[in-house]
């Protein structure tokens, strides 16, 4: 299995948005995270395609990916992801082959196929509400083909785009893009971040069903994990209620902005078992506890790398944990 000191790990920014904050301050707060976390020796750093939600800044995410790599060294910057059936293939080659371009050896693609969004966001999107439900992997071999070398003939090709190679990932939550990832021989990444109920099933079914390809010879599995340290459980606990009062909103209906760290939320026995149901993977406590957790995920999946989200209210405390875990990860 799997050590903690050689598993690589990476951050996953949701961009959040702070009451009393800004658009601007996020942007601030995510390439001062990038530089932090490139220094500690995170391998990667990813951000999520969002719209309309009053508390996540990453919706134009290529845009975003390339202000973060324009603002770091060698940190990996890519999406975590980009849901392909929101925009025409030959657009997300041609701005992957331009982050590419600009940053080569530094890009990762992911691509998932939810929205992001709500109805409401989908239909100003124009997205098909039917999109990606049957025709993902017929959208992912376009995008395949504007990124690989231009065949003989072929008429319409991405510049820049083609021929860029750009690495990409398939991202879900469930078994469908598991098995996707296994027949076209691509990385996996499960989203356990949110939803960790299919993350075993997700990966058993991953590395059966493996074929190797020009990419990959063996399965390669990265598990999303909210991670929240502190100097103390006590500590971590409290900070982690931001995250908390997050989802309990989501049930209620209601989207806001990251809001500050309570001591006691106000939710009934149904909602508190609905919310620990999204932070069911999640790792919160001070260095021990955190150092035994990650241990645990390991053992318990087998992955080949780790991607944290941390969502606490601020800035500082965000830092704080990555350091943190940085040092127990070293350690």
């Amino acid at each position: 299995m799997p050590r903690l000191a050689d598993t690589p790990l990476s951050v996953l920014d949701l961009a959040p948005i702070r009451q009393g904050g800004s658009v601007a301050d996020t942007f601030h707060e995510s390439v001062s995270l990038a530089r932090l976390t490139e220094r500690l020796g995170f391998t990667r750093f990813w951000l999520a395609e969002h719209h309309s939600i009053e508390g996540i800044a990453s919706a134009a995410t290529a845009v975003l990916i390339g202000h973060v790599a324009g603002a770091t060294e060698r940190i990996r910057v890519g999406s975590g992801g980009i849901m392909l059936p929101n925009h025409p293939p030959l657009v997300v080659a041609e701005q992957f082959g331009t982050l590419e371009t600009l940053y080569p050896g530094r890009i990762d693609l992911g691509l998932g196929r939810a929205p992001g969004s709500d109805g409401h966001t989908m239909a100003a999107m124009r997205r098909d509400p039917y999109a990606g439900v049957d025709d993902f992997p017929q959208r992912l071999a376009e995008l395949q083909g504007f990124l690989e070398e231009a065949k003989p003939g072929q008429r319409v090709r991405a510049v820049p785009g083609q021929g860029t190679h750009v690495p990409l990932w398939l991202l879900g939550s469930s078994d469908f893009s598991a098995r996707l990832a296994a027949r076209e021989g691509l990385p996996f990444a499960f989203a356990a971040q949110f939803a960790p109920a299919q993350l075993f099933e997700a990966l058993q079914l991953y590395r059966k069903n493996f074929r190797p390809s020009a990419v990959l010879d063996k399965p390669h599995a990265m598990v999303g994990l909210p991670v929240i340290a502190a100097e103390s459980d006590a500590r971590a606990e409290f900070l982690a209620s931001t995250a908390r009062q997050k989802f309990l909103n989501l049930i209620r209906g209601a989207r806001t902005l990251s809001l500050p760290p309570v001591e006691q939320l106000d939710w009934t026995p149904r909602e508190r078992a609905q919310v620990e149901q999204f932070l069911g993977a999640a790792i919160i406590g001070g260095p021990e506890t955190v150092r035994d957790g990650l241990e645990r995920i390991l053992e318990q999946t087998g992955a080949d790398e780790l991607m944290l989200n941390t969502d606490v209210f601020a800035a500082a405390d965000r830092l704080s944990s990555y350091e943190i875990v940085a040092d127990v990860w070293r350690s």
